[in-house]
């Protein structure tokens, strides 16, 4: 994995053709060369922002993967189109995280399990107050979900479903019977990003993560709640008629996001872009 962007050291052409850390007409020398970043490279290059005055606000971040054609899936799901250095990402991303929204559809599609507890980012999450892994919450209008599933009945953290007021009241029990808990975070069927984004947070849960899939970030996207998208773009063609990493109705006004950084290893791209 290399740094493409911010232009570091590491990465800006030196006068004469000399490559970083190299000489002229050479390679860069090793400590710049493509390698495996460590995850503790890239938990530091993918951290949190640090606390405001006030403290700490809640931020939303998303993990999305795209190909080169606009996919964010194949055959319905993300992990074909995406590689090691993408799950080593997906992983890190996780390991910084207080708790991961995912809508229903996604859980079912892709088999969602609890997070793990992983001794890589123990001393960190110690550090930062965390539990020792992520909490996993699934937004669901309907609450049409397999409770029996390990998600719901043996969590590390216990798993949170958001749901509107109108859910029905057998499915909300069924959900706290598995034990997971229930937050109301909508008026009527639906969930209100807005609130949803609250409700974690009076948790004490301000380090957000979304997955997707691709309604639920158009939602997050439609109602200005997203911070910052960690999108991977795959080197890879699949054509077909695959979602897109956002869907629903599109915003009257495209909000502009800047480019934090953009690594590369084996053609993959790991940008990173925050709200301007």
């Amino acid at each position: 994995m290399r740094r493409l962007f911010p232009v570091t050291d590491e990465t800006a052409p030196r006068p004469g053709g000399t490559p970083p850390g190299g000489v002229a007409g050479g390679p860069p020398a090793t400590d710049t060369a493509d390698r495996e970043w460590s995850l503790q490279e890239l938990a530091a290059a993918y951290a949190y922002p640090e606390p405001g005055p006030g403290g700490r606000e809640p931020w939303l971040r998303a993990n999305m993967v795209s190909t080169l054609d606009g996919a964010a899936q194949h055959d319905g799901r993300s992990q074909p189109i995406s590689d090691a250095a993408d799950m080593r990402i997906f992983g890190t991303l996780r390991g910084l995280a207080d708790v991961v929204l995912v809508g229903a559809q996604t859980v079912r599609q892709e088999g969602y399990r609890p997070a793990r507890a992983r001794a890589a980012f123990a001393g960190l999450r110690e550090a930062a107050g965390q539990a020792a892994a992520p909490a996993i919450a699934v937004v669901s209008a309907s609450l049409d979900l397999d409770f029996s599933w390990p998600l719901f009945t043996s969590p590390l953290v216990p798993t949170l479903v958001l749901t509107g007021a109108a859910a029905a009241p057998d499915r909300v029990a069924a959900a706290e019977r598995a034990g997971a808990r229930v937050l109301i975070a909508g008026d009527g069927m639906g969930v209100d990003p807005a609130r949803a984004v609250r409700a974690l947070a009076d948790l004490g849960m301000t380090r957000l993560l979304t997955e997707g899939g691709p309604r639920l970030l158009g939602q997050l996207i439609a109602a200005g709640v997203l911070d910052e998208l960690c999108l991977t773009v795959s080197p890879m063609l699949t054509a077909g008629d695959a979602q897109r990493i956002a869907g629903g109705p599109s915003v009257a006004v495209p909000e502009r996001f800047g480019l934090v950084s953009l690594l590369e290893e084996e053609g993959f791209l790991f940008s990173r872009y925050r709200r301007t």
